[in-house]
């Protein structure tokens, strides 16, 4: 069975996804041969009485426990840097990236997971409080340790990407080689600057992407790639920050493509993502098994030329 290109979040499991349904998506999605699995320390201390994270990393510590092999046939991603310092604190006060704070994280991960390693390991979000070489040389110790695999940044500007590289080159340590950021097939407007939709370094910009294509040790993972159902549920309105005619356009030629191909257009979109250069590795957080399953055949669709064209043109 071939590896499928597309990760499964795992933001809510244990939490408002309950464990029954959690683990029956886990199977699923490893079953078919999905690799990736992406969590954070931080999960979801919004959705639980306490205001502290942790809930989805203790349920998948409980899944490979009682699923034994499976760790041999999956790719762990967690992250460090968005628990919130207490109840209520965040986004204002948050854990950060100091030495001491990764340090302890990581451990704490690594017992509610059950693992002696992690194959992921992401900063959550920049810490422009804490030292940049001193966030460098944590994870570059951790990973020579062999604690952790490879090293990720989310929600970074790329300039301080590239700081991050230049100081593990003159560190001797092992640098960044994963970005993640938000995209989709959507594109927001320029100069947006709320939380959910900052466009100067939470967004996968055009710049992005040639740096990407440009430097292809780096792997580029994409969170919120279906807009949260915007795509297919009337429920799910598609945020303001798209609200331009830009819009309209990319969903006729999105509308079009899907009805041609007989698929949904949320299909349609991770095929888009999957199948482009750079390719792009989607993040799904799936609730139900038919959501998965739909974004499952969206991973296994090939594009034609003709659509690829029709969907990139369309602005």
């Amino acid at each position: 069975m071939t590896d499928l290109r597309i990760a499964l979040g795992a933001m809510e499991f244990g939490t408002r996804i309950d464990e029954k349904t959690s683990i029956a998506l886990l199977d699923e999605y490893v079953d078919a041969g999905g690799v990736w699995i992406d969590t954070a320390n931080c999960y979801a201390f919004w959705q639980h009485e306490s205001g502290h994270g942790g809930q989805s990393e203790e349920l998948l510590g409980r899944w490979f426990a009682q699923r034994p092999g499976v760790r041999d046939r999956v790719k762990l991603a967690t992250k460090v840097g968005c628990e919130p310092l207490w109840p209520g604190s965040y986004p204002e006060h948050a854990e950060g990236l100091s030495a001491k704070v990764i340090d302890a994280a990581l451990e704490t991960s690594l017992r509610r997971l059950g693992l002696d390693h992690i194959d992921l390991y992401f900063a959550h979000r920049d810490d422009l409080e804490t030292p940049q070489d001193e966030t460098v040389a944590a994870f570059g110790k951790h990973a020579k340790a062999g604690t952790i695999g490879r090293i990720g940044l989310s929600n970074y500007a790329l300039w301080r990407v590239e700081r991050a590289r230049g100081l593990a080159h003159q560190q001797g340590v092992d640098g960044p080689t994963v970005l993640q950021l938000r995209y989709s097939y959507l594109q927001p407007r320029p100069f947006v600057r709320d939380q959910a939709h900052d466009h100067r370094f939470g967004w996968i910009t055009d710049e992005v992407l040639d740096y990407a294509d440009r430097n292809p040790e780096q792997d580029l993972f994409a969170y919120s790639p279906l807009m949260s159902g915007g795509y297919e549920r009337d429920d799910r309105p598609i945020h303001e920050a798209f609200d331009h005619p830009g819009t309209t356009r990319r969903l006729e030629a999105l509308g079009k493509v899907a009805a041609e191909l007989g698929v949904s257009r949320n299909e349609v979109v991770l095929a888009w993502l999957m199948g482009g250069s750079p390719s792009i590795i989607p993040i799904v957080g799936m609730s139900t098994p038919d959501y998965l399953r739909t974004a499952l055949s969206g991973a296994r669709l090939t594009l034609p030329a003709s659509a690829r064209t029709l969907l990139d043109q369309a602005w």
